[in-house]
This record gives structure tokens, sequence and C-alpha cells, in this order.
């Protein structure tokens, strides 16, 4: 059993910075992942952790992903924040998920509940 807790999310005016946590607990594995949803639009990679990082490009330069194994947590440092960004975040993890499909959403069958963010311009 794997759950996810996210926290951390709210509203910032552009600029802004927030940290978003993901606290995992039950069974852990090594990769894990940031996406994010907007309305009306597909579930997108943000960012992983492995034993290196991946980033979006669009984020790239501006989050940071980040982990703490002693609290089992995982962190997504947000800043220089834009409109752009407004989105339910999630993070995700699974045993399966390799180099090649670390950025695709379709392969994490673990799941948070989401954090809500909101840029305002």
């Amino acid at each position: 059993q794997v759950q996810l807790v996210e926290s951390g999310g709210g509203l910032v005016q552009a600029g802004g910075s927030l940290r978003l946590s993901c606290a995992a607990s039950g069974r852990t594995f090594s990769t894990m992942g940031w996406f994010r949803q907007a309305p009306g639009k597909e579930r997108e990679f943000v960012a992983a952790i492995t034993w290196t990082t991946y980033y979006a490009d669009s984020v790239k330069g501006r989050f940071t992903i980040s982990r703490d194994n002693t609290k089992n947590t995982v962190y997504l440092q947000m800043n220089s924040l834009k409109p752009e960004d407004t989105a339910v975040y999630y993070c995700a993890t699974d045993p399966a998920v390799t180099t090649a499909t670390i950025r695709v959403h379709a392969q994490y069958n673990y799941w948070g509940q989401g954090t809500q963010v909101i840029v305002s311009s």
C-alpha cells in the first residue's frame, strides 16, 4: 500500500514562490514525480527525482525538486511563478517507472489527491 499526501498549495502573485510537499507512507519507491493539471488540459509532467532530477522545459530554472529520505518526503520549490503555472499539482510514484517513461503520467499508478496552486497576475 502506498499513500501520498500533498500539501503547500495556495494563492500567490506572479513572481512569488511556493513549496509543495509530498509525504509518502507505506511502500516507497525511488522514483517520485510531480505532475500538474490545469482546467481543460491534460495532466503534464513537471519534475521527477530518482538519483538525479528531471524537469519539464517550462519549469526548468524556476522549480527545484528535492527529497528528504528521513521523512519520506519530496518537495517542489517553485519560484518565479507565472499565471500559466496555475493548476492542481499531484505527486506520483511507481516501481515500474524507468528513465524512458519518467515523464509519462500513465506510467504512474500511485497518486496523491493533489494540491491547488493559483498564480494571480
